[in-house]
């Protein structure tokens, strides 16, 4: 196993580049009670440089997560009377996703059949997919879901969501988080071609492709609020989107998160921190770490 140590660097932008070199993101998620969840994830990506980013949200809220990042452009799934993705969804997101370089997909999307076929088509798509919140919970339940891949995959599971997908306690991936990590991305990532990577989120978040390692040294306790999460998955997207690899974009990605927390707890203190507070101290973590200072 090849210990990684260091961050990768984000390329430098040409003065001449408008908003089509830094790459599209399409962003997948939202429901009845979980709005917030997509659109935080949009922003981020807007915060991680990617020039455009849309949200594609059931219909029945798309206006409202709309609302939340005026920035980004917004598609409407179909849906049923439930409020569940309707069968049409999974081709409109398919399509949507062709025109982008970077794919995230769960915030707030909920469970169930519907929101199953979303992931079962992000899957077999070929544009790069970062799975995080639902859309692991989603996964979960996929019979031979690595077999199925068509695309680069990082997963960003907390230990939970990894849990579920390796039908392991959560007590025994927290006692050996490296080995558990490592050995899950390797028999995963075995089973398609294309990258696969794994986030084991938490205290030290791992970051393996089953060959290489890196456990990350930034981030805080206050970081420990709902919605992060969501902020990390639309900020690997932009990476990614940006043109980097999907290993890279991961190791980068949980750096300037955590340090985007640390930078946000220093000012605010850590009992205080919110999600958006993340969002609010990425350009800070951006200067910061692109002046060399970090």
């Amino acid at each position: 196993m090849e210990r990684v140590i260091g961050i990768p660097k984000l390329p430098p932008r040409p003065r001449d580049a408008h908003k089509g070199d830094f790459g599209r993101v399409l962003v997948v998620g939202g429901s009845g009670g979980m709005i917030g969840a997509p659109a935080l994830a949009a922003n981020a990506a807007l915060r991680g440089g990617a020039g455009l980013v849309t949200v594609a949200a059931p219909a029945g809220v798309q206006l409202a997560v709309a609302s939340l990042c005026p920035c980004a452009t917004s598609i409407g799934l179909a849906c049923r009377a439930d409020g569940e993705p309707a069968p049409p969804a999974a081709r409109q997101m398919v399509s949507a996703a062709a025109d982008a370089e970077a794919v995230a997909l769960g915030p707030g999307l909920g469970v169930g059949g519907g929101a199953e076929a979303l992931v079962r088509a992000a899957l077999a798509q070929d544009t790069p997919l970062v799975l995080d919140a639902d859309g692991l919970n989603n996964l979960a339940h996929v019979d031979g879901w690595p077999a199925m891949r068509g695309c680069g995959l990082v997963l960003t599971p907390h230990p939970g969501e990894m849990a579920r997908l390796i039908g392991e306690p959560v007590a025994a991936i927290q006692a050996d988080r490296e080995s558990v990590a490592a050995a899950a991305a390797a028999e995963w990532r075995a089973a398609a071609d294309g990258p696969l990577v794994l986030v084991l989120k938490g205290a030290g978040t791992i970051v393996t492709d089953g060959a290489r390692l890196y456990v990350n040294n930034s981030g805080n306790p206050g970081m420990a609020t709902g919605g992060a999460g969501d902020v990390l998955t639309g900020l690997v997207a932009a990476l990614i989107a940006q043109g980097m690899a999907c290993f890279d974009a991961a190791c980068l990605g949980v750096y300037v998160h955590g340090l985007s927390g640390d930078l946000a707890a220093a000012d605010r203190g850590e009992v205080s921190l919110i999600a958006t507070d993340l969002i609010d101290f990425l350009p800070n973590a951006f200067v910061k770490l692109l002046s060399g200072a970090v």
